[in-house]
């Protein structure tokens, strides 16, 4: 069954991230912090991502769980994650990127 979803959703814990991802195929991650310039000028790319995809868009600013960036080897924001069946798959972190690149990053292409 495909599900669209045409807006991302925004996250703060692990916990809540774990959550999506056990019920979602594929899923798309921005870990950004506040005050992130290039993060906020990713945001109207992500609602075309999520348009665009079967991904589920998830917006990570993990202020509230430090650990979820060790975790992850977040050293700079954006990151993007990559999950597909709940399993990190692919990582980009070089900073703004157009929404043809991400939705093929997104697709696999």
């Amino acid at each position: 069954m495909s599900t669209t979803h045409d807006r991302p959703i925004t996250i703060e814990t692990r916990s809540d991230l774990d959550d999506v991802l056990a019920g979602e195929e594929r899923v798309l991650v921005m870990v950004r912090t506040e005050g992130c310039t290039i993060c906020q000028s990713m945001e109207p790319i992500l609602d075309n991502v999520a348009r665009a995809t079967e991904a589920r868009v998830v917006v990570f600013n993990p202020k509230r769980d430090l650990d979820a960036v060790a975790a992850f080897d977040v050293r700079s924001v954006p990151t993007f994650l990559l999950f597909a069946a709940g399993e990190l798959i692919d990582r980009r972190a070089d900073g703004f990127v157009p929404t043809a690149d991400l939705v093929a990053f997104v697709e696999g292409e």
